[in-house]
C-alpha cells in the first residue's frame, strides 16, 4: 500500500460554527492503483486531495487523523520537511482547473524547468522536459510557447508533465477533464491509463462524474456530506451499488437506450448543523426510524464491498 487516509477529519471555522468538510474519512491506494473518489460537488472530494498534498489552508484545519505514506504519517510533519521529502518528488497533484494554473506571462518550458530547478533535480533539465513533453504526447516545440498559445487539451497534458517532472510513484487527479470536450476528456483518461501501465504510477482520481470512472478506475470510494458511503471494487459499486446515494448516482448517468435522466431529491445537509443518524437520510427512499437516530458505519455487502447503510 503507497498510501492510507484513516479517520481524517477537516474543520473550517465559520460564523456558524465548525463546518465539517471530512469528519473521518477512510481511504486506501495501493502501489500501481488507481482509485476513484466520486461524490455531488460540496462532498468533500477536494478537501481530502488538499489535505493529503498539505495544502488545507485557514480557515480550514486537519483536527484528526493520519495520512500515512508507506509506513510514514506524513501529517506528522513539518510543513518545510514535507516539502523538501514529499512534495513533487513523493507525491504530486493535478490541480481542478489545472489548465489555467500555468503563469501567462512565462513558457511552458520555463515553468517546467523551474520545478526541476527548485527541487533539486540533477540531470539535464533540457533533457527531462524533452522527455516529460514527450511522455504526455505533446511536440517538445511546445515548451517555447506560452500558455495562452496552447489549447485545453494541450495545456493538461503539459500540467500533468509538470506533475511527473521529478518521477512521483503517487499522483492525485482532481477533476482533470473539468471544462474539455469530450473527445479531449477521453485522450487524458487514456493518458492515465497509460501512465499507470508504462510506469506503475498509483492515480487517486477525483470526479464527480462516475462516467469517468466506470473505464479507468480499480475500486471506487463515494464520499456524502464529508464521509465515505460506499466503497468496492469498479465492478461491483456499478454492477451491484448497495447504498440508495450510490444507486441514486449511477441511476443518473445517460444512457443511449433512454432519453430520461433519474435524479436524487433534495440537498445535501448542511456540514455546519449536521441532522442526527445517517446524513443521507432527508433524501432516502428507503428511510426507517433508526435512519433518523442512529449512523451506520461501513460494513461488509459485498466479496469486497462496504456501505454505510441501515439496509444491511
Amino acid at each position: 500500500m503507497i498510501i492510507s487516509v484513516k479517520d481524517l477529519r477537516v474543520y473550517f471555522s465559520s460564523s456558524r460554527g465548525a463546518v465539517k468538510a471530512l469528519d473521518g474519512v477512510d481511504v486506501d491506494v495501493n502501489e500501481g492503483e488507481i482509485v476513484g473518489l466520486a461524490g455531488e460537488s460540496g462532498c468533500g472530494k477536494s478537501t481530502l486531495a488538499l489535505a493529503i498534498s498539505r495544502l488545507i489552508l485557514p480557515p480550514g484545519k486537519i483536527v484528526g487523523g493520519q495520512v500515512v505514506y508507506e509506513g510514514n504519517d506524513i501529517l506528522r510533519l513539518s510543513p518545510n520537511d514535507f516539502r523538501k521529502q514529499y512534495r513533487w518528488k513523493k507525491m504530486a497533484m493535478i490541480f481542478q482547473g489545472s489548465m489555467n494554473g500555468f503563469t501567462p506571462v512565462f513558457t511552458i518550458g520555463y515553468q517546467i524547468r523551474e520545478v526541476l530547478e527548485i527541487h533539486g533535480y540533477e540531470g539535464d533539465y533540457h533533457d527531462r522536459m524533452v522527455d516529460l513533453l514527450k511522455m504526455v504526447e505533446l511536440d517538445p516545440q511546445i515548451a517555447d510557447r506560452y500558455p495562452h498559445e496552447l489549447s485545453g487539451g494541450q495545456k493538461q497534458r503539459a500540467f500533468i508533465a509538470l506533475a511527473l517532472a521529478l518521477d512521483p510513484p503517487f499522483l492525485i487527479a482532481d477533476e482533470p477533464t473539468t471544462a474539455l470536450d469530450v473527445v479531449t476528456q477521453v485522450n487524458i483518461m487514456n493518458l492515465l491509463k497509460k501512465l499507470r501501465r508504462e510506469k506503475g504510477i498509483a492515480i487517486l482520481l477525483i470526479t464527480h462524474d462516475l462516467a469517468v470512472l466506470s473505464e479507468i478506475v480499480d475500486r471506487i470510494y463515494i464520499l456524502y456530506a464529508g464521509k465515505v458511503a460506499e466503497f468496492g471494487t469498479a465492478k461491483e459499486i456499478f454492477e451491484s451499488p448497495k447504498h440508495p446515494y450510490t444507486k441514486g448516482l449511477i441511476a443518473s448517468i445517460p444512457t443511449l437506450t433512454s432519453t430520461r435522466i433519474s435524479g436524487i431529491e433534495g440537498f445535501m445537509p448542511d456540514l455546519a448543523n449536521m441532522p442526527p443518524g445517517c446524513k443521507f437520510y432527508p433524501r432516502c427512499p428507503f428511510v426507517m426510524e433508526v435512519c433518523k437516530k442512529n449512523e451506520p458505519e461501513l460494513r461488509t455487502v459485498g466479496e469486497n464491498q462496504y456501505a454505510a447503510c441501515w439496509l444491511y
